[in-house]
C-alpha cells in the first residue's frame, strides 16, 4: 500500500476528526475507497474507537432509486445510527462519476426530502468528508491516475496549522463585516453577512471544519438580503450531469432567473427541490494554494486559491447566531467562479481581494 494512504488516514483520524478512545465512529466507505478504509480502520483500532462501517456506492444508490416507486419514508433505522454516533467519516472514491445520471429528478427530490432528518443527524456529529484517488476521478480530472494521486496528496498532506493562521485574517474581516460585494465579468453581487460568523475551515472539527482537504473561509449570507447577478465559470458535475457557465440573478435573496450553457435541466432540478433551494446558504472563499487546478470535484475545486463559491440551499449552523435557523433546504450545492483576473471582493466598501491576491499579501495592488 502507498505509504501516503496511511498518512492520509492519520491526518483524518487525528487532525481532522480528533478521534479519542471510546468514540463511536461510523465509517462510510465509497466503492473505490477500500485501501483508505483499511488504513482508517487500523488507525481507529489503534486509538480505541468503536467502529461501524457502511458501504456507500453510487451504483447501489442508482439501483435503489430507479426501482423505487418514489413514495419514500424516513429511514428510522439509519437515523438511529447517526443519532448515536460521535463521528462520521465519509471516504469517497467513486468508480463512475456519472452513475446516477439517469435517476429522474423528481425521484432525487423526493428522496432528499424524505431523508432530510437523517442528513441533519449526520451534520450534528463531528463528521469529516475526504476522498481517495480512483481512476474514475483521475479521468474526470483529465489526469493519469499517478498524476491525480500526487495532486490529491499534495492537497491533503500539508501544514494545516500554518494555513489556519493565514486564513484567520479572512475570518476576522468577515466576522467584523456587514456586507460583501463580488465583482467580475457578468458578476456584480451584494449580500448581507450582518451578525453571521465565518468559519476558518482548516480541515479539523476543532475549527468547525468538516472537509479534508479544506482551505476556505465561509459564512452564511442573510437569506433575504442578496441582490444582483453572478456568473460561475468553473464547470461541475451535478447529479451525474455536466453543468457549465451558470448564471444566476437574485432579487430579495431569491433566484429569479437562471441559465446554464450545459446541464440546465440538472440546475433546474436543484433549484426546484424546495423553497430554500433558490436562496444562498453559503459564501466561501478558497485559500488552499496547494490545489493548483480544477478537477471537477467540489471537495477540491471550492478550496482552490483565487476562487469563491456560493451554495444554494442549506446554511450551516456554525455560521448562525444561537437560536437562528438560517436558510433551510434539503440541498446544499456549491458553484464556483474564478477570481484570479479582473475581479475583486469588497467587505463594507473596502477591497479585501483583487485578482486573487489578499490585502495582507505583499503582491496586493491597492
Amino acid at each position: 500500500m502507498d505509504e501516503r494512504i496511511h498518512e492520509h488516514a492519520a491526518v483524518l483520524v487525528d487532525w481532522s476528526a480528533q478521534i479519542e478512545a471510546g468514540d463511536d465512529v461510523v465509517v462510510s466507505v465509497g466503492e473505490g475507497a477500500h485501501d483508505l478504509a483499511v488504513a482508517v480502520a487500523e488507525a481507529l483500532g489503534e486509538r480505541g474507537a468503536n467502529v461501524v462501517t457502511t458501504y456507500n456506492s453510487e451504483e447501489v444508490q442508482r439501483a435503489y432509486l430507479r426501482a423505487h416507486e418514489g413514495d419514500f419514508e424516513l429511514p428510522e433505522h439509519e437515523l438511529v445510527l447517526y443519532e448515536a454516533a460521535d463521528s462520521v467519516l465519509f471516504l469517497s472514491g467513486t468508480r463512475n462519476t456519472a452513475a446516477t445520471a439517469d435517476v429522474p429528478t423528481e425521484t432525487r427530490q423526493a428522496y432528499g426530502r424524505a431523508t432530510n432528518e437523517v442528513r441533519e443527524a449526520r451534520m450534528d456529529t463531528d463528521w469529516v468528508s475526504t476522498v481517495h484517488p480512483t481512476r474514475a476521478l483521475a479521468q474526470q480530472a483529465g489526469m493519469s491516475f499517478e498524476e491525480y494521486a500526487d495532486f490529491v496528496y499534495d492537497a491533503i498532506l500539508r501544514d494545516w496549522e500554518e494555513l489556519a493562521d493565514e486564513m484567520a485574517n479572512m475570518k476576522e474581516i468577515l466576522d467584523a463585516g456587514s456586507e460583501v460585494r463580488i465583482v467580475k465579468e457578468d458578476t456584480d453581487l451584494t449580500m448581507s453577512i450582518e451578525g453571521r460568523t465565518a468559519v476558518n475551515s482548516a480541515a479539523s472539527v476543532v475549527y468547525d471544519s468538516h472537509n479534508l482537504p479544506s482551505g476556505e473561509v465561509f459564512t452564511a449570507p442573510v437569506e433575504d438580503a442578496v441582490e444582483g447577478e453572478v456568473y460561475f465559470d468553473v464547470p461541475m458535475t451535478l447529479e451525474g450531469q455536466r453543468v457549465e457557465n451558470v448564471h444566476l440573478t437574485f432579487e430579495d435573496g431569491e433566484v429569479i432567473d437562471f441559465s446554464a450553457g450545459a446541464g440546465e435541466d440538472a440546475l433546474a432540478g436543484i433549484l426546484d427541490t424546495d423553497e430554500g433551494a433558490r436562496r444562498l446558504g453559503e459564501l466561501g472563499i478558497g485559500m488552499n494554494r496547494g490545489i493548483d487546478r480544477f478537477t471537477d470535484s467540489i471537495l477540491f475545486d471550492e478550496k482552490m486559491g483565487d476562487t469563491i463559491h456560493l451554495a444554494v440551499g442549506r446554511a450551516y449552523g456554525s455560521c448562525l447566531p444561537e437560536g437562528e435557523d438560517g436558510n433551510q433546504s434539503a440541498v446544499h450545492v456549491d458553484m464556483i467562479t474564478d477570481m484570479s483576473e479582473e475581479s475583486f471582493i469588497e467587505v463594507d466598501g473596502e477591497v479585501v481581494q483583487r485578482n486573487g491576491t489578499f490585502r495582507w499579501e505583499d503582491e496586493f495592488d491597492d
